[in-house]
Parts: structure tokens; C-alpha cells; sequence
């Protein structure tokens, strides 16, 4: 018998490259990917005979609610899914011996930071998206101590919507457009991600049981604006882009100022390959603009 690999939120970017991934490790794994349809994570009462009928020996949880705006006024809605779900299914994976891996957020932070924050850095995030990927995290590691959590930040694809996306669609209807530049992070291709997990899941299978919390993205930091910068020159569109303060772009959940993060751990624990943004940027622009 192969190891079932259950993953969640099959329709989002990760999930979606993961399934892209899947057939690369099918002669190791069976793999099960969810959307709600499968297991509604909004209905808590499904999760634990799921679990029973399914029996995964690994779980990927790649579902989250990720409207960080209206996070602020669907708080109930983000709560269930960020927090509340991610501690049942936690639940779920230490009674049947299955490995957790679940995502979070670089929005964990406060933004204040001035060099890259380490996994035990305090969190302290200033939006409510935040708190409740915070709240997760607490719920995964008190409900399973064996969780793997993975922060990731500024997560593009070539599918689904993201930055990326949405940067080459204005700047083919538009002659300039206007991105905030005082928020620093770095981005992550999705793709890189997928990969990393599955990186992980076979470290796990062969013997590697470290858990806890780890950082990914790929490697350099940047603002908005010099994101953009890139998209348009790697696109070669004649698209001009002006950098703007978050004060002339106002949005209901405040974003935090500054939020890279120190992705030493995974790299040094698991032997996860760290990729350049810049590369890892191009393969995906190429992917889309052929598309």
C-alpha cells in the first residue's frame, strides 16, 4: 500500500501546484486532493470521519481563507477556516498517526522588524487575517505537537489570481500604474513551494520526523513596487510604474511595513533547496505569456 497524501484547497495556487506535481511522486504516493465538495472544512463535523474513512498517512493543508480586507468584517468566516478547522484536523492527525503540514503567513508579524524574523520570533500581527493564521498555528502545534508549519509570503502563480497576474493585466490596459513601495517582504512562485513540501514529505518518510515552525520564500527582498518594476521589465511592456506610500493606497486591514523572513531552517533541517525571486519570476512570466 502507498501512502495517502491528502492535500486541501485543491483550487487554490498551492494546491494547485501540488496537483501539477503529484504525477512526478505517483509511483510513491496516492494522492487525494480536496475542495470543499470533498471535505467541507467550514462543516467541522466532517473533518474527523474523513480522517476515519480516508486513513492519510500525510496532510497537507493548503485551504485558507485569504481575503485579508474582508477578513476584517467575515472574521467569523476567516476564524473557522484559519484557526478553528486547522486545530480539528491537527486533532485528527495525532489520533491516526497522519503528518500534518499547514501553511501560514509572513502576516503573522507586526511589520516594525528591521532584519529577517527567525520561526521563534514573537508574533504580532496587526490585521485580523493575521491573527487568525497566528490563532492556526497555536491550535496545530498544541493539538499535534508533530506539525510541520510552513510561512510563506507573497505567493504568485500561473494560476489562480495573484500579484503577478494582476500586475500583467493592468499594465497591458494601462499607459502607468501606481504600487505601494514602503512593504518589504519577499515572494514565493508556488510552484518553489509545492516543491519544498514534497521535499519535505519524503525527508519525513525516510526517517526525518522534525517538526515545528519554518519559513519559505524565495530568496532576496523587495517592495511592491520594485515587484512590479520586475514583472514589467521581464514582460517587456511599456507600462510605467510609479512608486507610492500605503498612505496614498488605504485598504481596511493594515499591512505590515516590513516582513521578511529568516528561511534558514528549512534549508538546514530538511535540505530544501532556496531559490533566487528574480529566476524563480521569470519561469513563471514565461509560463503565463506562452499560456
Amino acid at each position: 500500500m502507498k501512502p495517502i497524501v491528502v492535500v486541501t484547497g485543491k483550487n487554490g495556487q498551492l494546491g494547485w501546484e501540488l496537483q501539477q506535481l503529484a504525477a512526478f511522486f505517483e509511483h510513491q504516493y496516492q494522492f487525494i486532493f480536496t475542495d470543499r465538495t470533498q471535505l467541507d472544512l467550514s462543516d467541522s463535523s466532517s473533518i474527523h470521519p474523513f480522517f476515519a474513512s480516508i486513513k492519510p498517512q500525510y496532510f497537507i493543508n493548503c485551504a485558507a481563507y485569504t481575503a485579508v480586507d474582508k477578513a476584517e468584517t467575515e472574521r467569523d468566516a476567516a476564524m473557522a477556516i484559519n484557526a478553528t478547522v486547522v486545530g480539528d484536523i491537527a486533532t485528527c492527525c495525532n489520533e491516526f498517526d497522519c503528518k500534518l503540514i499547514t501553511i501560514s503567513t509572513d502576516y503573522v508579524f507586526n511589520g516594525n522588524g528591521t532584519s529577517p524574523y527567525k520561526t521563534d520570533t514573537p508574533t504580532d500581527p496587526v490585521n485580523f487575517y493575521g491573527a487568525t493564521k497566528a490563532m492556526g498555528e497555536q491550535l496545530a502545534i498544541r493539538n499535534n505537537p508533530s506539525t510541520v508549519i510552513i510561512r510563506t509570503s507573497w505567493v504568485y502563480s500561473t494560476h489562480g489570481h495573484n500579484f503577478v497576474k494582476t500586475m500583467l493585466r493592468l499594465m497591458k490596459d494601462r499607459s502607468e500604474i501606481s504600487v505601494v513601495n514602503d512593504q518589504q517582504g519577499c515572494p514565493t512562485y508556488a510552484a518553489d513551494l509545492a516543491e519544498a513540501i514534497m521535499h519535505i514529505v519524503e525527508s519525513h518518510r525516510k526517517g526525518n520526523h522534525a517538526a515545528g515552525i519554518f519559513h519559505y520564500s524565495n530568496v532576496g527582498d523587495i517592495t511592491w513596487f520594485q515587484f512590479a518594476q520586475a514583472i514589467q521589465a521581464e514582460a517587456k511592456l511599456d507600462c510605467k510604474v510609479l512608486p507610492i506610500p500605503s498612505t496614498a493606497f488605504p485598504t481596511p486591514a493594515k499591512r505590515p511595513g516590513y516582513s521578511v523572513m529568516d528561511t534558514a531552517s528549512i534549508a538546514t533541517v530538511f535540505g530544501v533547496a532556496m531559490k533566487p525571486w528574480r529566476k524563480q519570476l521569470q519561469i513563471c512570466l514565461s509560463k503565463i505569456l506562452s499560456a
